[in-house]
C-alpha cells in the first residue's frame, strides 16, 4: 500500500478513536461505529490484494470520515446548525426551513458520489470488465447497497428497542426516510459519473 494511502487510513483510524471521546450519546455511537471499523480492516486487507488509484482510495477515505461524523452525533443531531450561526451568524434549519436535520441525506448522497469511483476502478481494473460496463455496474452497486442498507437498518429496528431503532435509523418521523436515501444515492452516482466522464472526455482531447 502507498504511503499515502497508508496515512489517509491511519488518520481515519484516529479520528474515530478521537470522536469517541465526549460523545453525546456513546451507547448508539458504538453501535454506529461497527461499519467504520469493519471498512477500515476491508480496505487495509483488500487494498493490497486489489490496489486502487489514490484518487478512488481517496474518495473511500472521505466517504469514511462523513461517516465518523455522523456516527459521534449519531446523524440525526449532528449540529450543523450551531457551526452555521458560529461561521455566518445564521442557522441551516430556519434559513431553508427544514423540518428536520438533514445530515443523513448528505452521507447518502456522498455515498452515490464517493463510491463509484472505486467500484468502477475495481471492476475495470481487477476484473477486466469493458469500461463503458464497469460504470453501468458501479451505478447498479450504488443502487443495490443501498437497498441492502436500508434492508439491514430495516431488521435491526425489529431487534432492538424502539427508542434505539429511532436512534439508529435516523428515520426523525419520516415514512419516506429509505426512499430518500435511497434516491439520493442514485443522484450522487449518476454525478459521480457525469463527473468522471468529463474528465475522461478532456484527458482524450488533450491527449488526441
Amino acid at each position: 500500500m502507498p504511503v499515502y494511502q497508508k496515512t489517509l487510513l491511519a488518520a481515519a483510524a484516529v479520528l474515530m478513536v478521537l470522536s469517541s471521546f465526549g460523545a453525546p450519546y456513546p451507547e448508539q455511537m458504538y453501535l454506529q461505529h461497527i461499519p467504520t471499523v469493519i471498512a477500515l480492516a476491508l480496505l487495509a486487507v483488500t487494498s493490497r490484494r486489489y490496489p486502487l488509484s489514490n484518487a478512488a482510495f481517496a474518495c473511500l477515505t472521505v466517504f469514511l470520515l462523513f461517516h465518523i461524523l455522523g456516527a459521534r452525533y449519531i446523524y440525526s443531531y449532528v449540529p450543523y446548525d450551531r457551526w452555521s450561526r458560529t461561521l455566518f451568524g445564521a442557522d441551516l434549519t430556519s434559513t431553508f426551513g427544514f423540518r428536520r436535520n438533514h445530515y443523513d441525506r448528505v452521507v447518502h448522497f456522498a455515498f452515490g458520489l464517493l463510491w463509484v469511483r472505486p467500484v468502477r476502478e475495481i471492476c475495470a481494473r481487477w476484473f477486466r470488465i469493458p469500461p463503458k460496463f464497469a460504470r453501468y455496474t458501479a451505478f447498479e452497486f450504488v443502487l443495490a447497497f443501498s437497498l441492502i442498507y436500508e434492508l439491514f437498518e430495516w431488521g435491526l429496528s425489529m431487534l432492538l428497542s424502539p427508542h434505539d431503532a429511532e436512534a439508529y435509523n435516523g428515520q426523525q418521523g419520516d415514512i419516506w426516510d429509505a426512499h430518500k436515501d435511497m434516491s439520493l444515492a442514485m443522484v450522487g452516482a449518476l454525478l459521480g459519473l457525469c463527473v468522471m466522464a468529463i474528465r475522461e472526455r478532456r484527458k482524450t482531447m488533450m491527449n488526441a
